[in-house]
């Protein structure tokens, strides 16, 4: 697949993003960790790192990196400048083919932009107007999944795609509506979408923490392994 940092980028993406050195600084305007954290893909020194901390440091904001799963020496130094670990991540993926299959009628559509009930059912996920602006600065392809259970709304996520790798994101679903397969055929329906967009393999990107979720893509098929996880100065 296509770079997954890459991936991750151009599919939820930060308002602003600028260089500082070997860092890209990032401006999520509040759309979580994702789009907040400074990455580097070179090995930086003891004042480059003080100069990004000081560029983070302003009041509501935290200072805070995210460190791919091969810079274990940049890890160190972090961690030696007392900074914890956050939301150790992994990102998983399969072919597209792999989630084509067939759904029950009306389990799921494409859309874009989403409909209120989308946003509301984000928002009972406590996905906000924030995260939904990040989606809405996504520049390539990119869609909504509605699913629907018994006859009614019961999910939603987010599909953009980069290259030739389409990422899902925000995937919630209902608390009325879980255990009955709406998860199963949002991913069904967002692979339909991106075999129809020409895109040759699926991703998500999900913490180790969340357990169910894990087991849930693995069921699918999609494997993976660590990709990032965060440094936070306490």
């Amino acid at each position: 697949m296509t770079d997954p940092y890459e991936v991750l980028h151009a599919t939820w993406p930060p308002a602003r993003s600028w260089t500082l050195g070997p860092f890209t600084l990032r401006d999520g305007a509040g759309g979580g960790k994702r789009v907040d954290a400074a990455t580097t893909r070179s090995f930086p020194n003891e004042e480059e790192i003080t100069a990004a901390e000081r560029a983070m440091d302003r009041p509501g904001r935290q200072v805070l990196f995210a460190v791919r799963s091969d810079q274990n020496d940049f890890d160190r130094m972090l961690a030696e400048r007392g900074y914890l670990v956050l939301d150790p991540t992994l990102v998983l993926t399969c072919l597209v083919e792999a989630l084509v299959r067939t759904t029950p009628p009306v389990s799921g559509f494409t859309v874009w932009p989403p409909l209120q009930v989308q946003r509301d059912i984000w928002a009972e996920g406590r996905i906000g107007p924030e995260r939904l602006a990040v989606m809405d600065r996504v520049a390539g392809p990119k869609t909504s999944i509605l699913g629907r259970t018994d006859d009614r709304p019961s999910a939603t996520a987010f599909a953009a795609i980069h290259d030739t790798t389409a990422m899902v994101h925000a995937l919630e679903v209902r608390k009325a509506a879980r255990r009955q397969g709406a998860a199963g055929h949002i991913m069904a329906h967002a692979a339909r979408w991106a075999q129809a967009q020409g895109a040759e393999t699926m991703a998500v990107l999900v913490t180790e923490a969340n357990v169910g979720a894990v087991a849930f893509y693995r069921r699918l098929g999609m494997d993976g392994a660590r990709c990032y996880h965060y440094r936070v100065r306490p």
